[in-house]
């Protein structure tokens, strides 16, 4: 499927925005866009149409961002990008926290909204060689093929940020990666602006394959330079 043919939810309660966003989408050859202004509108779109990435608002008539967030991580995984007037850290943090993908501030600029949607879009649904494989880690198992973490028969479904983290960490199994380096294969950018992004993302990953996360065992903090997945 051509990436222009994938459906994009949106959520907000600003007409002007979702106009503004779906003139901008259909500008770069989009056009299965789905405007929503409430929780509960977004929720039956969502349910209905099987959206493949969710832009969505933080404050909303019905509630808030974070509560849409947290029902469809309850059955999905697909990539979700916070759209809000709302910068603080706490804010990026619990969004990130509950497992979005990204998070952009308003004002913003259209074009960048589109490359993180189509960067985004290429990493989550673009399945890589090293996708098929499975990597070992102790009683751990990270299954890229079905985007799960195994652990004694119980297994966590992996975001398709973590996924994407993990993928670049696995190819570069048992070396450092820098923080830069990371940053360049998610986002297409130097770490400057992201690294707080990518720290929860890190922490996620951990409490998922980890025993212990405050002491990691395989996924290896070398302060001042980056990441390592030390994979025996």
């Amino acid at each position: 499927m051509n990436i222009r043919e994938y459906k994009i939810l949106l959520l907000d309660d600003e007409s002007e925005i979702l106009n503004h966003i779906e003139n901008g989408l259909k500008q770069e050859g989009f056009y299965r866009i789905f405007k929503t202004s409430t929780i509960e509108e977004a929720k039956k779109t969502f349910l209905k149409e099987k959206p493949h990435i969710l832009v969505l608002d933080i404050m909303l008539p019905d509630g808030d961002g974070y509560e849409l967030l947290k029902y469809v991580r309850s059955s999905s995984d697909i990539p979700v990008i916070f759209l809000t007037a709302k910068d603080e850290d706490v804010d990026k943090l619990i969004g990130l926290g509950l497992g979005a993908d990204d998070y952009i501030t308003k004002p913003f600029i259209m074009k960048e909204l589109v490359f993180r949607i189509n960067a985004i879009l290429r990493r989550s649904y673009k399945i890589k060689l090293q996708e098929t494989q499975k990597c070992i880690l102790g009683d751990v198992i990270i299954d890229f093929s079905q985007n799960v973490v195994i652990n004694n028969d119980k297994s966590v479904n992996l975001t398709a940020m973590e996924r994407e983290i993990l993928s670049k960490l696995y190819e570069n199994k048992n070396r450092v990666l820098t923080k830069d380096a990371i940053a360049d294969a998610i986002w297409g950018e130097d770490i400057s602006g992201n690294e707080q992004s990518l720290i929860m993302h890190i922490r996620r990953i951990r409490n998922k394959i980890e025993e212990n996360p405050s002491e990691p065992k395989y996924l290896k903090t070398i302060k001042g330079i980056g990441y390592k997945l030390v994979v025996n």
